[in-house]
């Protein structure tokens, strides 16, 4: 599998598959599953912003900055988005982002078996030397389940970006390497075994 090419990774509770055109409705029904986009600090797409969100995404894996996924539940059922971005073969590194989930699958296994597949790929199968992963500084869910993964925080970009609203965020930035992917599997695989055992 080359770092061109969308891959299918598939697990026992969820699916990551590549983002389609076909996938709007279903994405709008995922984030309407808690309004998503009412929440400021989250990029997720509404009704109103789905074309444009879609749009941008598209452009982006054209230009091979990203690569985009469309999560499955066990079922089938579409609930939420995630991707590679920030690609960089030469030095080996990517960052899993712009991830998104209907509330009612939030604070399940569904993330954890999601970035066991995404991380699995990164460093076993793309050779990646280091995996970075980004949050709002608002964003506290968020932090909380990238430290939950054994991430270890490299710091705070200071006025990093400007959100849609105007404001200016600060993103709090975590990362993985190579040699401590060992001990993060083991600790994700473990995490999913207990919650499977409830």
């Amino acid at each position: 599998m080359s770092w061109s090419e969308t891959p299918i990774l598939s697990g026992r509770h969820v699916t990551l598959r590549p983002l389609a055109a076909e996938d709007r409705d279903a994405l709008v029904a995922a984030t309407s599953d808690g309004r998503l986009w009412e929440l400021f600090y989250s990029l997720a797409p509404g009704p109103d912003t789905i074309d444009l969100w879609l749009a941008y995404t598209f452009n982006e894996r054209k230009q091979g900055r990203v690569q985009p996924f469309t999560v499955l539940d066990a079922s089938g059922k579409v609930i939420g988005s995630t991707r590679y971005l920030r690609m960089n073969l030469a030095n080996r590194r990517v960052e899993i982002g712009g991830t998104f989930y209907s509330k009612s699958v939030q604070r399940t296994g569904i993330n954890t078996e999601a970035k066991l597949l995404l991380l699995t790929h990164a460093f076993e199968t793309l050779g990646c030397v280091c995996v970075q992963l980004r949050t709002d500084w608002f964003n506290k869910q968020s932090q909380r389940a990238i430290e939950r993964l054994g991430a270890k925080k490299d710091g705070v970009l200071r006025g990093q970006r400007i959100m849609p609203d105007g404001r200016v965020r600060d993103t709090v930035v975590y990362s993985i390497l190579d040699h401590e992917w060992r001990g993060i599997k083991q600790n994700l695989n473990m995490m999913l075994a207990r919650g499977e055992q409830r």
